[in-house]
């Protein structure tokens, strides 16, 4: 008798997400002149942590999403509850984060329905690496094909391309496929980084101090120069050494010496003025207010209704461009399962106003009602 048995699990096959071996995978897979774009992209947004911190708010006031269905509601909460999503990661939510980050970042997001092996349920939500899927245009604007470049560099089409998931960040004529939220940043992140790589090489010269000691050896002193030169020089490092360890000691030198601190007189550019001007472009360009990323440019911290206002229009845009990715999962569970595939996609509500002024707001309305309600009581009367 076995007292341990044990089943082998049937892993779905997955099509455009390869496994991961090793930190340093990437030297292997390389392919020239492929991702080279993304990859500025996310240079940039690992260099400025503004631009960072500016991307993951976004992910984060997108908030969540929540489906209703005709027919089986409760069979499809529990899936977007619990659906797997690659790295540990379980729930839809988890997903929809990673897609639009990826789709603000790289200007496209693209995921995978992950199929079990029978065909009949939905085992798992994958994104995968934009950088590695090339979209194949067909003989009209509404028909492409979404394929993979292989190790070799050939490109191949994938063959189910009805599980692929591709959302475009504010699609144009001539990019159809989405540009990225920092497409128009490289340069002035580029002049950042020289400002912040000056300033920090400014501070190693001048904040680590190295001092100059010159001897200038007076008349009938031309003999002991190089004596009383070494001299000076070993009594200069003695004080230096001490002040290592913590001990001060005086240096006492006879004759015209002279001590300067090499780089002093030097003058150090302004830079906060043009690194203002730099991160008010970033900023302007990610439509979030500047005290939302650490920045104290005006005298209050309280957001205006007007700032608000368009925020909130940019939240809803991305919501939006990500409604028709979440009803086509939806729908798709629907249907492998036998249900109808009318759904209604509803996204929590966006609460960006002050609490008191939606309180005074809710009192006016009262009040409003109520006068309302006296007058048509008046008139019956």
């Amino acid at each position: 008798m076995k007292w341990f048995e044990k089943k082998k699990r049937e892993l779905p096959a997955v099509q455009i997400r390869d496994g991961a071996r090793h930190p340093f995978g990437a030297v292997e897979d390389y392919v020239p002149l492929s991702g080279g774009e993304l990859a500025l992209y996310r240079a940039i947004r690992e260099a400025v942590p503004l631009v960072d911190a500016a991307v993951k708010k976004l992910v984060r006031l997108c908030g969540g999403v929540s489906v209703v269905a005709r027919e089986g509601q409760e069979g499809l909460e529990e899936f977007l509850r619990s659906v797997e999503t690659g790295r540990g990661q379980r729930g839809f939510q988890s997903f929809l984060d990673v897609y639009l980050d990826s789709m603000l970042v790289c200007g496209r997001g693209v995921g995978e329905m992950v199929l079990d092996r029978e065909g009949k349920k939905i085992a798992a939500l994958l994104c995968a690496d934009p950088a590695g899927v090339i979209f194949r245009e067909g003989e009209s604007p509404l028909d492409f094909a979404v394929c993979a470049r292989k190790p070799g560099g050939e490109v191949e089409e994938l063959p189910r391309q009805e599980l692929i998931l591709f959302t475009p960040n504010s699609p144009e004529a001539d990019s159809p496929y989405g540009v990225s939220l920092l497409r128009s940043m490289p340069f002035l992140a580029g002049i950042l980084l020289k400002i912040y790589e000056a300033t920090g090489v400014n501070w190693e010269r001048m904040g680590n101090a190295r001092y100059a000691v010159v001897y200038k050896p007076g008349e009938g002193e031309g003999q002991w120069a190089r004596e009383r030169g070494e001299e000076i020089a070993r009594a200069w490092q003695g004080a230096m050494q001490a002040g290592k360890s913590g001990t001060v000691q005086d240096f006492v030198a006879v004759g015209d010496v002279e001590i300067r601190v090499i780089g002093a007189d030097g003058q150090v550019l302004e830079a906060q003025a043009p690194v203002r001007q730099i991160l008010e472009q970033l900023v302007a360009k990610t439509g979030i207010p500047p005290f939302l990323l650490g920045l104290s440019w005006s005298s209050t911290e309280r957001m205006s209704a007007q700032q608000a206002d368009m925020l909130t229009s940019e939240i809803t845009a991305m919501r939006r461009g990500l409604t028709p990715m979440v009803e086509r999962v939806c729908r798709t569970w629907l249907r492998l399962h036998g249900y109808d595939d009318q759904v209604q996609v509803e996204w929590e509500d966006i609460n960006l106003q002050d609490m008191v002024e939606e309180a005074k707001a809710e009192l006016y309305r009262e009040q409003a009602e109520e006068l309302r309600r006296r007058r048509k009581m008046e008139e019956e009367s």
